[in-house]
């Protein structure tokens, strides 16, 4: 590892520590010319697939835009950052397990709708009524019959 502050190519791990949730270690290093200290910190890599869009675009998945998606559809709505914490991971854990490259947006957005509706119904009557572009109320009255009687 190259230090920082000097360039110098030898550095020596002084302290190891992982973190509380076991995401990341955490490394105290000093240097073997200039001697001073500085931390690194090491995670696992993960690549998720690309999201290929409607009109054939491929764009890389932002989880910003995924939990973005969750919180609209769930403004104002009784559920914990917690539970939609544990819904994105489901879903994050979905497309690393895939396999895949590449992923079609309508896919995700499958997901999306399962998560919803396992966390609150209205949010995912939100979510759907935008999602599916609903083009009448027939439509949307399908919607909701379909949560009421717990069916997709």
């Amino acid at each position: 590892m190259k230090c920082p502050f000097c360039g110098h190519l030898e550095t020596q791990v002084v302290e190891t520590r992982i973190s509380e949730d076991a995401d990341f270690i955490r490394r105290r290093r000093q240097c073997g010319h200039c001697e001073k200290r500085f931390t690194t910190y090491e995670r696992p890599e993960v690549s998720f697939p690309a999201v290929v869009k409607k009109d054939g675009r491929r764009v890389d998945y932002v989880p910003a835009k995924l939990r973005a998606s969750f919180a609209l559809a769930l403004r104002k709505r009784p559920v914990s950052t917690e539970q939609v914490d544990t819904a994105i991971e489901r879903i994050e854990e979905k497309l690393l397990n895939l396999g895949v490259r590449e992923v079609p947006a309508t896919r995700l957005g499958e997901m999306v709708m399962r998560e919803l509706k396992k966390l609150d119904k209205v949010a995912y009557i939100r979510f759907a009524s935008v999602y599916r572009s609903f083009d009448d109320v027939n439509e949307f009255m399908d919607a909701v019959r379909e949560t009421s009687r717990g069916g997709g």
